[in-house]
């Protein structure tokens, strides 16, 4: 009798070890970006959401971060990847696949953006709130973000006026930022970042655009010679991104643990991965300022010259999306007026 109850107890146990496994993680995300883990983003936001989603879920949710795009795929295919289900969340560049996300342009526009990623990344949820929320309704939105300035790398000497441009074949990020290369003389290459470093190595590009923050990671300050900083108060250009899930796997879950996804979601999950571009930036400049490589900030003459290109291609872009049905010139309003209030 003592053994049946021993092996009955034992039983019990066994049974309430597995019903506490299975509460313990009752759902597992897998999420993919096409950065390093030593990537700004994945340093300062990715990894420590997933963790902070872990915690306050009590181990609910398992988050399983997937770096450098291990689960397959190539980084344009991100945002399908999240609406097909292929993984549960990602990191997508709508600008990857130009002409898809309209609305997401605005803040891609010449000299919108302040300097403060993290400001304008709060600015941008709003604007998506109220522009983009149909656009993007095939997945579940998490946050929006930019990055910081853009910073103008290539070899030889740095770039110092608009002349310089002229005949440079420059890596480019977004259909906009390569449309204001050209009208400024260079020749503008599209391509995902992780492929600049090889492109510059070879030849491919004499150098390209991109933030600080990602200057380190793929050992760009080792390729070039030079840096070219816009100055003023408004970025050259920017890139914007989504942290989504598959709306299907959010739509699973038991309302309690839908709660802890929302809870980091919106306009403060959308500056705080904003601010993990400016601290990488930050990061990022020092590192090479510690180098031999040259630093040059444009002068404000020459940022005035620039600035009435891009005034151009905007309005040329208002025109462009009125034309596809957009109230683009109140879009455009707006998120200069957003941008201003998260900068003040």
């Amino acid at each position: 009798m003592k053994h049946n109850l021993k092996n009955v107890f034992a039983g019990a146990v066994a049974l309430g070890l597995m019903a506490g496994a299975a509460a313990a993680q009752e759902v597992t995300l897998r999420c993919q970006h096409f950065l390093s883990p030593k990537g700004s983003v994945p340093q300062y936001f990715i990894v420590p959401w997933a963790e902070k989603v872990e915690k306050d879920s009590g181990g609910r949710i398992k988050v399983e971060v997937y770096p450098a795009m291990q689960l397959g795929g190539k980084p344009p295919q991100l945002y399908d990847q999240i609406r097909d289900g292929v993984i549960d969340c990602g990191w997508a560049l709508p600008a990857y696949t130009p002409g898809r996300f309209p609305e997401s342009e605005v803040f891609e526009l010449p000299f919108m953006t302040s300097m403060s990623a993290e400001a304008s990344s709060k600015a941008f949820w709003e604007f998506y709130q109220k522009y983009a929320t149909e656009r993007f309704s095939d997945i579940h939105v998490v946050a929006v973000h930019v990055h910081g300035p853009g910073v103008i790398h290539k070899k030889g000497e740095p770039v110092m006026s608009t002349d310089d441009f002229k005949g440079l074949k420059l890596r480019g990020p977004s259909r906009q930022a390569n449309g204001l290369l050209e009208t400024l003389g260079a020749t503008p290459v599209g391509m995902p970042v992780p492929a600049f470093p090889e492109a510059l190595s070879k030849g491919v590009v004499d150098g390209g655009v991109i933030p600080w923050e990602i200057v380190p990671p793929l050992k760009v300050h080792e390729l070039a010679d030079s840096h070219t900083q816009i100055g003023g108060d408004r970025a050259l250009y920017n890139t914007t991104f989504i942290w989504g899930m598959n709306k299907a796997k959010y739509d699973s879950l038991p309302d309690d643990l839908k709660a802890i996804i929302d809870q980091n979601s919106g306009i403060e999950t959308s500056g705080w991965a904003g601010k993990a571009m400016d601290t990488g930036d930050a990061a990022g400049e020092q590192v090479v300022a510690g180098t031999d490589n040259k630093i040059h900030t444009l002068d404000p003459a020459v940022v005035a010259e620039i600035r009435a290109i891009g005034d151009a291609q905007t309005a040329a872009w208002i025109e462009e999306a009125t034309g596809k049905g957009l109230d683009a010139q109140a879009m455009v309003d707006d998120a200069k007026a957003l941008v201003a209030k998260y900068s003040q």
